[in-house]
C-alpha cells in the first residue's frame, strides 16, 4: 500500500513560508491519490495566498470533477487554478502579479502520472536518482542551449527567474510526464528551496539510508537548513509499496476539506 509524507520549513531566511504541500492517499475524485507541491512568489503576502489558493482549487477541481482520465483531470484543474488566480490578481492590486510553482502526482497500479508548471521537482529515487520534471527556468533554458554547464547553473545570479507559473499567462503551459515505477522505488516531491541547497547526489545519500520516510523528510530539512536554508522548503516523500497507508503531514499544508475556501 502507498504511504507518503509531507512537510514544509519557513527555511533560515525568510519570514513567511510560501510554500504549500497536499498529500492525499485515499481516492479524490477519481483519482486514486493526490500529492501537490507549490511554491508561491509575489511581494507580501500575495505569494502565500498564490500558492495556498491554487492548491486548494486544484484539490476541490479533482474531488467534484467527474473526469476518469488522470491527465485530463489534473490539465482541467491546473487550468482552472491558472484562471482563479489571475482573477484574483485583478481584483486586488495587492494581489498584482502573484504566481505559483506546481507540480502534481498521481500512482496507480504501477504507473506515476506527474504533470509540472514552474520550477517545483519531482524525482524517482532507487539505486539512483532521477528527476523526471523538467524545470521551466531562465537557466534551464540556457543550460540546455548550451550557454552554461549545469554545474555552473547552481550559483547562478538568475537561477530564480522561472519562464512559466499559474497565474502568469492567460493561459498555462503544463508539461505532464508518465513513470513506470520499479518496487523499492520511491518519489521525491519538492520546491527549490531543497534543490538549490542540496545536490542530487546529496539527496540520494539522505534517502537511501536505512530510515522511515518521515525520518528522511526530516533530514532532508535539516540538510537544507544546514546548507544555508536561504527559502522555504517543501518535501513530499511517497513509498507507493510500503505496507501501511498512514499520511503523515506536517507544516504548512492544505487539508482537501478546506478546500476553495478562499473561492
Amino acid at each position: 500500500m502507498i504511504k507518503a509524507v509531507s512537510v514544509t520549513d519557513v527555511g533560515k531566511r525568510r519570514q513567511l513560508n510560501q510554500d504549500i504541500v497536499f498529500a492525499s492517499e485515499k481516492t479524490l475524485g477519481q483519482l486514486p491519490n493526490v500529492f501537490i507541491v507549490a511554491d508561491g512568489m509575489g511581494g507580501h503576502n500575495a505569494g502565500d495566498y498564490a500558492s495556498r489558493y491554487t492548491v486548494e482549487v486544484i484539490v476541490d477541481r479533482i474531488k467534484n470533477d467527474p473526469v476518469q482520465d488522470p491527465e485530463q483531470a489534473i490539465r482541467e484543474a491546473i487550468e482552472t487554478a491558472n484562471w482563479k488566480i489571475r482573477e484574483a490578481a485583478q481584483a486586488d492590486d495587492s494581489l498584482s502579479g502573484m504566481g505559483t510553482t506546481v507540480v502534481v502526482a498521481t500512482y496507480l497500479e504501477g504507473v506515476l502520472k506527474v504533470a509540472n508548471v514552474g520550477d517545483s521537482r519531482l524525482y524517482v529515487i532507487g539505486q539512483e536518482i532521477r528527476q523526471i520534471t523538467r524545470d521551466h527556468s531562465l537557466v534551464e533554458e540556457m543550460i540546455r542551449m548550451g550557454g552554461i554547464d549545469r554545474n555552473s547553473a547552481r550559483n547562478h545570479p538568475d537561477k530564480n527567474i522561472i519562464t512559466r507559473a499559474i497565474g502568469a499567462q492567460k493561459s498555462v503551459e503544463i508539461d505532464f510526464f508518465e513513470v513506470n515505477l520499479l518496487s523499492g522505488e520511491v518519489v521525491l516531491m519538492c520546491s527549490d528551496g531543497l534543490t538549490n541547497m542540496l545536490t542530487d547526489e546529496e539527496i540520494l545519500s539522505i534517502l537511501r539510508r536505512q530510515q522511515p520516510i518521515s525520518e528522511k523528510a526530516d533530514e532532508l530539512i535539516k540538510a537544507a537548513n544546514n546548507n544555508g536554508g536561504r527559502d522555504n522548503i517543501a518535501v513530499i516523500l511517497i513509498d507507493p509499496f510500503a505496507e501501511n497507508s498512514a499520511v503523515q503531514p506536517r507544516g504548512t499544508s492544505v487539508d482537501s476539506s478546506q478546500a476553495g475556501r478562499f473561492q
